[in-house]
């Protein structure tokens, strides 16, 4: 009896996607997102991603709910709304090739932003959330990673790693509600999807609990710097997959 590879490929991307986001707060979508778009494709991975993304939002919301900063995360999440209809409008409407170079290449470029750590200005107060937001919901929508804009926002808005934590456990969990609704709607809810999700669910769990220890345990800056180099392998081997250059 022949074994479909992908029940087999696919766990095993969740697994590791869903253990960085549980170490790092984010990048589920950074490690999940291009690994998927070359197994089983971007329309395929994108709400796989979004709904694995919800079961951590959830799990996290009712573990440390008192802890959340709601304020904080609440004209972030206002502005992606704006933009999530867009991102899903383009991943559902661009060439599949053109979608996959997009993604390759802005993981490329958050990976060596945060590897070089170029000097920033600091943004002092929240009215550039709302561009911000905007952007990294079309990141959302398109991609499942408005991480990336907030991370650059809250580099430049000097957080510290508490509210960095505490601003995207108010931020995920709505927002990746909104992008299932929407995925919903221009039909990217197939069977796959749900049987990918379901053989997937059981390694979900334990890669939360991993990633909460090696948060506690690794060195922090040599950990952080091994993701960021992967980061980069994984996008020049989808500029690869796609043909490019």
């Amino acid at each position: 009896m022949s074994v479909d590879w992908h029940t087999v490929v696919v766990p095993v991307i969740l697994f590791l996607s869903t253990c960085t986001r549980s170490t790092f707060g984010f990048g589920d979508a950074l490690v999940g997102m291009p690994l998927l778009a070359m197994a089983v494709g971007v329309k395929i991975a994108a709400p796989l991603i979004a709904l694995v993304s919800v079961t951590i939002a959830a799990a996290v919301v009712l573990k440390d709910w008192r802890s959340i900063h709601f304020k904080s995360a609440c004209p972030l999440v206002l502005a992606s709304f704006a933009g999530i209809p867009i991102g899903i409008f383009f991943l559902t409407e661009a060439d599949e090739r053109i979608v996959k170079l997009i993604l390759a290449v802005t993981v490329l470029a958050f990976a060596m932003f945060a590897l070089t750590r170029p000097r920033l200005f600091v943004i002092r107060t929240d009215k550039p959330a709302l561009p911000f937001g905007f952007v990294a919901g079309i990141l959302g929508g398109a991609y499942n990673a408005p991480g990336l804009l907030l991370v650059v926002y809250g580099t430049l808005r000097r957080w510290s790693a508490e509210q960095f934590r505490a601003t995207l456990q108010g931020y995920f969990l709505p927002t990746s509600l909104l992008i299932l609704f929407g995925y919903g709607l221009r039909g990217l809810w197939v069977p796959d999807v749900f049987r990918y999700y379901l053989v997937s669910l059981p390694l979900i769990v334990p890669a939360i609990l991993l990633g909460k220890t090696l948060n506690k345990r690794f060195q922090h800056r040599s950990f952080v710097f091994s993701v960021y180099v992967m980061l980069i392998v994984i996008g020049i081997m989808l500029l690869i997959e796609v043909g490019f250059p």
